[in-house]
Parts: C-alpha cells; sequence; structure tokens
C-alpha cells in the first residue's frame, strides 16, 4: 500500500519521540508499505520563530537573539538524541547553525527595516520544519531505511498569497511525481517538510498554520496514494472534547463532510483545508495517535459506515463576538445585508455565522472577538446617516460568546434533532443566544455564554448518547 504518513509538531516534540517516529514508519515499511513521510516542525518551533519576526518588526532586537539561541541549543540536543553517528552529527550541526544564522539574519534586516512582509514572514516561519526533517530523515536511516530529507519547494507549487498559499495541483501533481516515485520505486522513503511550498518563481510560501496536514493530502494526491495517515496526539476524532465531557469517544469513521464541518468548526484534529485533496480522489484519511499507535483512531472516507447516530459530534468555538445591526427601518429594505457584510469585508473580518431575523428588523454575524471594535467602528461609519434617519436603532456588540456545532451527516432529513437539542439545553437552563444550519443540514450552531458552553456540550452529548 502507497501512504502518506504525516506527523505533528508534539510526535516529534524532542529526540525520543523523533526516534520512536523513526521505529513507527520503518515498522511499517518493512510490512512492505511505500511510504512518504511529511514532518512539522518540533511543538512551539515555529511559534518561536514567528514571535521573533514580529518582535523585531516593532523594534525589538532581543527576542531573536534569545530565540536564536534557545533554538540552537534545543536542536543540538534533540541531534545528540537521535543521531549516533558522529559524522552525520557534524554535518547535521553545521546545517542547523547555517538555518539559524539565516534566522538571525531575516529578523535583523525586519528590524531594520521597521517592517514584517507577508513573503518575509514565510521565511522565517518555514525554518522551523527545515531543521527538523533532515534530523529524522537520518534517525530514519540509522533505522535501517533508506530514507532522503526533501524539502517541499521542490515539490508544492503554490501561488503567492504568502502566510496563506494554495497549491496549484497540476504544476504540484508533476513535481511530486517526478521526484518522489523514483525514490519509493527504489525502496527508499522521502521525508518531507510539511507546512511549505514555494511559488512558481521557486520563492518560499507556507500554507497557513498547521499546514503540514494539508501536505499530506496534496502529495497524497499528487502520487495517488492508497491512504494518508496523520499521526498526532490523540486517539482519532473524538465526539467531543475530553478535557470538557468525558465520556467522549473516539468515532471509528465519518464522513469528508463531517470532518470538514469539525475542523472549521474548532476541532483541532486537522486542519480545515486538509479534506478536500484527500477527497477529490477518494483516498481515506486516518487519524491515529503516534504515542498508541496499535488504536485504530479514525478513517474518514467518503460513505462511511453507520454507527446509528444521527449526531456524529459536538465541538466549538471559542473567542468570539455577536455584532448586531438592528432598525426598525430596515424592514423591506434592499441592500441593508449586502452593506453590512461588504463594510467587514473591507476591513479583512471573516465571519463564522449568520442570522437574520424573518422580520428583517435586524441581523446578527459571529466574529473573533479581537475584530469586534474595528466591525463597530467601520459599520457605524458606514450606517451614520442611516442613523440620523432613523433607519439603523443601533449597532452592537456581546462578547464572551461560543459557538456550539453539533455535526452528523445523519442529521440530514431527520425529524426532531433541534427539538433534542433545545430540550437537553432547556433541562439544564442553558440560554440560546442564536442558532443556524447550515442547508447540508450536516451541522446546526448554537451561539451560548461563555459560561454555558461547556455545559451544553455535555448536555448534547449525553442526549444523543454520544
Amino acid at each position: 500500500m502507497r501512504v502518506v504518513m504525516k506527523f505533528g509538531g508534539t510526535s516529534v516534540g524532542n529526540g525520543d519521540r523523533i526516534l520512536n517516529v523513526a521505529r513507527l514508519v520503518y515498522g511499517y515499511a518493512t510490512q512492505g508499505h511505500a511510504i512518504v513521510v511529511a514532518s512539522s516542525a518540533m511543538s512551539g518551533v515555529t511559534d518561536t520563530l514567528i514571535k521573533s519576526a514580529r518582535r523585531a518588526a516593532e523594534g525589538d532586537a532581543n527576542t531573536f537573539v534569545t530565540a536564536h539561541d534557545s533554538l540552537t541549543q534545543q536542536h543540538f540536543a534533540v541531534l545528540e538524541r537521535a543521531v549516533s553517528d558522529e559524522s552525520m552529527r557534524a554535518i547535521l550541526s553545521q546545517q542547523i547553525q547555517e538555518r539559524l544564522a539565516e534566522f538571525a539574519n531575516l529578523c535583523r534586516s525586519i528590524h531594520i527595516l521597521g517592517e514584517l512582509t507577508p513573503r518575509a514572514l514565510d521565511m522565517v516561519g518555514s525554518l522551523g520544519e527545515r531543521l527538523l526533517v533532515p534530523i529524522l530523515a537520518q534517525a530514519l536511516r540509522e533505522n535501517g531505511a533508506q530514507a532522503q530529507a526533501i524539502e517541499s519547494t521542490e515539490l508544492v507549487v503554490t501561488d503567492d498569497n504568502f502566510t496563506q498559499a494554495s497549491p496549484l495541483m497540476d504544476a504540484t501533481r508533476q513535481k511530486s511525481r517526478a521526484l518522489l516515485m523514483p525514490i519509493l520505486q527504489a525502496g527508499g522513503i522521502p521525508v518531507v517538510t510539511g507546512f511549505i511550498g514555494a511559488t512558481r518563481q521557486g520563492i518560499i510560501t507556507t500554507l497557513g498554520r498547521g499546514g503540514s496536514d494539508y501536505t499530506g493530502t496534496i502529495l497524497g494526491n499528487a502520487i495517488d496514494a492508497d491512504e494518508v495517515w496523520i499521526w498526532t496526539d490523540v486517539n482519532g476524532v473524538m465526539t467531543a472534547d475530553p478535557r470538557i465531557v468525558p465520556n467522549a469517544q473516539t468515532i471509528p469513521e465519518i464522513s469528508y463532510g463531517e470532518a470538514a464541518e469539525l475542523s472549521y468548526f474548532g476541532a483541532k484534529v486537522i486542519h480545515p483545508k486538509t479534506i478536500s485533496p484527500a477527497a477529490e480522489r477518494d483516498i481515506p484519511i486516518r487519524i491515529l495517535n503516534t504515542f498508541e499507535p496499535t488504536h485504530p483512531g479514525t478513517r474518514i472516507v467518503r460513505a462511511p459506515k453507520t454507527n446509528g447516530h444521527t449526531a456524529k459530534a459536538i465541538t466549538a468555538i471559542r473567542g468570539l463576538g455577536l455584532v448586531t445591526v438592528e432598525g426598525r427601518g430596515m424592514q423591506g429594505v434592499p441592500g441593508v445585508a449586502g452593506r453590512v457584510f461588504a463594510t467587514v469585508a473591507r476591513e479583512g473580518i471573516s465571519v463564522l455565522m449568520i442570522s437574520q431575523s424573518s422580520s428583517e428588523q435586524n441581523i446578527c454575524f459571529i466574529i473573533e472577538a479581537n475584530a469586534v471594535e474595528r466591525a463597530l467602528s467601520a459599520l457605524d461609519h458606514e450606517f451614520e446617516l442611516d442613523r440620523m434617519r432613523g433607519n439603523i436603532d443601533r449597532v452592537w456588540a456581546q462578547e464572551h460568546i461560543v459557538i456550539v456545532a453539533i455535526v452528523g451527516a445523519g442529521m440530514k432529513g431527520t425529524p426532531g434533532i433541534a427539538a433534542n437539542v433545545f430540550g437537553a439545553l432547556g433541562d439544564k437552563n442553558l440560554n440560546v443566544i442564536s442558532i443556524a444550519q447550515g442547508s447540508s443540514e450536516f451541522n446546526l450552531s448554537l451561539v451560548v455564554d461563555e459560561h454555558d458552553a461547556n455545559g451544553a456540550m455535555r448536555a448534547i452529548h449525553d442526549r444523543f448518547n454520544l
């Protein structure tokens, strides 16, 4: 079986964990699998790199120096534990020093200019994977594998939307097959940097935070993999966050649509864009636990076996605000909604959920809490004349709210779902601020106060016997 295995930051978080990954991958290789590995940076490294660059742009000349020293020590310690060959250790030590010297020089330039462009941020942010992958490849070689470190700039061709690049799949497929297939056919294991791509001109881009998952399915699509395995630190996709709902269970199988809904509504197991490249070629995705590799995890497929549950899982997005535009003069006036969302879009603010009363006397929408003040200011300006004429009464916001989403393909066309949800909340005296249901009927979304969110999740989870 041809498999792309992607490993997250916690899976490769230190020398012992890298050795564990090397043994795990080689074990599957000896079973006859042809494997491509895609790896994240070590947990926390990308955050440190990006924070240093941003602080440098703000005039801080010390943070990146401290980060340079701590990252050097961290990677040297990992190298000492994961690589035993002294000559290779010397070569990799030199590579680490060169990469981190590049990081310091970039931050120095950013500090002098007082500006951090998206292109420069991608250069800095890409270094974590580029530091880690050569170490992982050598650990695999020392376990007996014919491993080869490859930078995904040679494989994944993207547009130039720096920090949130999208792959150009035809070009990516051509380059990936040309480089990876001969290695696989010779019994080798390519070890690829996740999260990173490059424009047609060879300029480094990144696929967005958590984009190593995305790299995994992009490569799976490109080489026609039989499956993509995403190794993380949990036992697959859970019915709810087990820290909030203690009796949460692993879901054996879910559909591409359900997984996409869960990732959009705050489930942290996979990156929201991960599903599309696999679904395009009908490639199953497995979510597995590096630290409990015998657990079957969750399989994501086009048509999962039914488990008898209409709802599959409950998740939540926190740190949000509810913005409301209301006025009796809005009723029957065309274009008000268009103006509201055009104004928000001009501010570069993403809207997570929308609800409008049938009387057309108010429109409310959910955005991240840190964008609320900016949205209110822009809307006040946009509707200044309307307020003077009495058509708009007020523009206001309610903060400290949470979207709770109930997700499941079985909800489609099933009567009584909403009644069960609201009955469960009513039994616990929990108030619902707003609701929305997508036309796909894969999810029912509720807005609640953050103090009620955990209780709401537990009540709904119990009502549906998840």
